[in-house]
């Protein structure tokens, strides 16, 4: 464009430069571009040409003459060529090249070197091509990447509405198809299972008539072998039978709690639409975490650079005229000149120091650092979990529905976890914490010890490592029950976590039950939303769905798998948050009922607050509470 519109090619007036230097912030700071002034020209240099040093006198016009296009456009034709060589507005030096991807590309099988570069040779030339492909090939890919988002963003944001719809509606038709739904999905797993025992036992009797036995093929570590003796498939026949005839023997005695599972989860989804406000309180989840997670980033990259910025002598070419006595790799300052006539020497940044007091304690602080953000993270999860619990037991203990149901039940609280419960949540967010950091330090030291270590240290670190991981996954859960009950009841996190932790192992049937039945739903719909989303974005982007009209074209994109993996990922944040909310619910509910059961009769003085599916399935009756006589919670 412009006055570069018959100017089609790049020139680097020093391609040496080009060479990656060895600090990433030096290059980063060169926004992914060699560090060399560059000029759009006409054609490229056919034959090799250096400037004189007797010629410095000089003026530009006089000495590039027909090579003016070769200067930036702003270098005055009277400058001196010195001056002109000292500021970077004209090559030193030009090698012959070839037009590639737009650009000048010198030939890397010279026979030739110039007069006052004997360095330059075949070695020299091939990193600088490299070194310039390299950052062509990094900004190229940012370049487009930036572009596919440019194009692509608003069909990414429908996307993400579609999932966003998607997840509403799967809660919301929970309450009508729970229990189709749940039927669906255990006669799936039961045809799956059938079906496999169908497989099995028609592998093992091809195999068993062709009498390949486990005795003929012996001991080997290619495990696909296996696959050709009967025996392996003898094994995975009992083993599904096992678990189909599990499977129908815990659906024939535990079909009761399974009907008691799905009206809860009928219960829940009802619940969700009187509260839709609670849908969206995950959005404030994340802004919090945004903030810990952003204020824990500074402070670290704060301490990293606390100490004082040092600086070394670089260039591109050591062994250039003029450069034998250059201190590189040594501290420099600058802010003053450089007093060597190396071409291309800079004076870049190298790091910070770690030496003094302070420095010495930096990784103290670090730890001190990481262990806040654990803690801050987990107590803002804390918060989220507590508040969703005092909204949706406050819909569970108003006796009619949704008559006595606290106006701002989400707000209401929030304002009561904060001024009442922060305390209890931080104490159980320190304990989850601890764990955590004990796992990291022990997959720290696993990494630093794996080459070292004999048998019996690695199965001592890997039953270290699994308790550990079993033990957060118990507090885990302990501290989600232990939130739901302080948000009931307002007591102390001891005292909740017992009493949760007591109140689940009466029931500790009705959990699993109702544990496994509800994974399985929200599973379900995490398959459908994402794998819908997924679908759809594919179908879209790489524009197989024809006949939408111009304003539903698919945009031309360098990489259509981007948005794709972009729409998928955000469709699984959303589905995530809004069945974590669903989760909550169904635990928080489940808690409330279980303590239904046990603290009323059904009497007017002790009436039952659960809804009357469960009643029925309970076989238990509700006395209507005479007229102006108050019920206990």
């Amino acid at each position: 464009m412009g006055e570069n519109k018959d100017k089609p090619y790049l020139l680097y007036f020093n391609i040496f430069k080009c060479i990656v230097a060895t600090n990433i912030i030096s290059v980063a700071q060169n926004g992914l571009q060699c560090p060399t002034p560059q000029v759009c020209v006409a054609s490229c240099p056919e034959v090799p040409w250096v400037v004189d040093e007797s010629q410095f006198s000089n003026t530009v016009s006089e000495v590039y003459k027909e090579r003016k296009n070769f200067c930036l456009p702003e270098v005055p034709p009277d400058m001196k060529v010195k001056e002109s060589l000292d500021q970077e507005l004209c090559p030193r030096f030009l090698l012959p090249s070839a037009p590639a991807l737009g650009r000048c590309f010198p030939s890397p099988n010279i026979n030739f070197t110039l007069p006052e570069y004997p360095w330059i040779n075949n070695t020299t030339v091939s990193q600088g091509i490299s070194g310039l492909l390299d950052s062509i090939n990094a900004r190229d890919i940012s370049v487009k990447i930036f572009e596919d988002f440019a194009r692509s963003w608003q069909w990414i944001l429908v996307a993400l509405g579609v999932a966003l719809g998607l997840s509403l509606l799967f809660i919301l038709l929970l309450r009508l198809v729970a229990a189709p739904l749940v039927l669906l999905l255990i006669v799936g797993v039961l045809a799956v299972l059938a079906y496999g025992i169908y497989h099995c036992w028609q592998q093992y009797r091809l195999l068993r008539d062709q009498g390949a036995s486990i005795s003929q093929l012996g001991f080997t570590t290619n495990l696909s072998a296996y696959q050709s003796v009967q025996e392996t498939w003898l094994a995975a026949l009992i083993i599904l039978a096992v678990l189909e005839g599990v499977l129908l023997l815990m659906l024939i005695f535990l079909r009761q709690r399974i009907r008691i599972a799905i009206a809860l989860l009928k219960e829940a989804s009802r619940t969700v639409g009187h509260m839709m406000s609670t849908m969206f309180y995950p959005l404030v989840t994340f802004v919090l975490l945004v903030i810990c997670i952003g204020y824990w980033a500074l402070m670290a990259l704060y301490l990293a650079t606390s100490g004082q910025p040092q600086y070394v002598y670089w260039v591109s070419d050591a062994r250039a005229p003029g450069c034998e006595n250059v201190p590189v790799n040594k501290s420099c300052d600058p802010m003053a000149s450089i007093n060597y006539s190396c071409p291309g020497l800079k004076c870049v940044f190298q790091g910070y120091t770690s030496t003094g007091a302070a420095q010495r304690s930096l990784f103290n602080l670090q730890i001190y650092g990481v262990l806040g953000l654990f803690w801050t993270v987990n107590w803002v999860l804390a918060l989220g979990q507590c508040v969703l619990a005092g909204a949706f037991a406050s819909f569970y203990w108003a006796y009619h529905k949704p008559q006595d149901i606290p106006t701002f039940p989400l707000s209401s609280a929030f304002i009561r976890t904060l001024r009442y419960h922060t305390g209890s949540l931080a104490f159980g967010a320190l304990i989850l914490t601890l764990v955590q950091i004990a796992r990291i330090i022990l997959e720290y030291i696993d990494h630093k010890l794996r080459g070292s270590q004999n048998p019996v240290a690695r199965c001592i670190i890997c039953c270290f490592k699994c308790c550990l991981w079993c033990l957060e996954k118990f507090i885990k859960f302990l501290n989600r029950n232990a939130y739901i009950m302080i948000a009931i009841y307002g007591k102390n996190f001891c005292v909740s976590a017992k009493n949760a932790f007591m109140l689940l192992m009466r029931n500790v049937v009705r959990v699993v039950v109702l544990d496994k039945v509800t994974d399985l739903l929200l599973f379900f719909g995490k398959l459908l939303v994402v794998g819908g989303v997924g679908v759809l974005s594919f179908f879209f982007f790489s524009g197989r769905i024809k006949g939408l009209g111009k304003d539903f074209e698919n945009p031309q994109l360098n990489y259509y798998w981007l948005p794709i993996m972009t729409s998928i990922m955000g469709a699984y944040v959303i589905a995530s948050g809004f069945f974590s909310v669903f989760g909550m619910c169904v635990d928080t509910l489940f808690l409330c009922f279980l303590e239904d059961l046990e603290r009323n009769d059904g009497s007017q003085e002790r009436p039952y607050y659960m809804p009357k599916a469960l009643l029925k399935i309970l076989g238990k009756k509700n006395e209507i509470p005479t007229a102006g006589k108050k019920r206990k919670k």
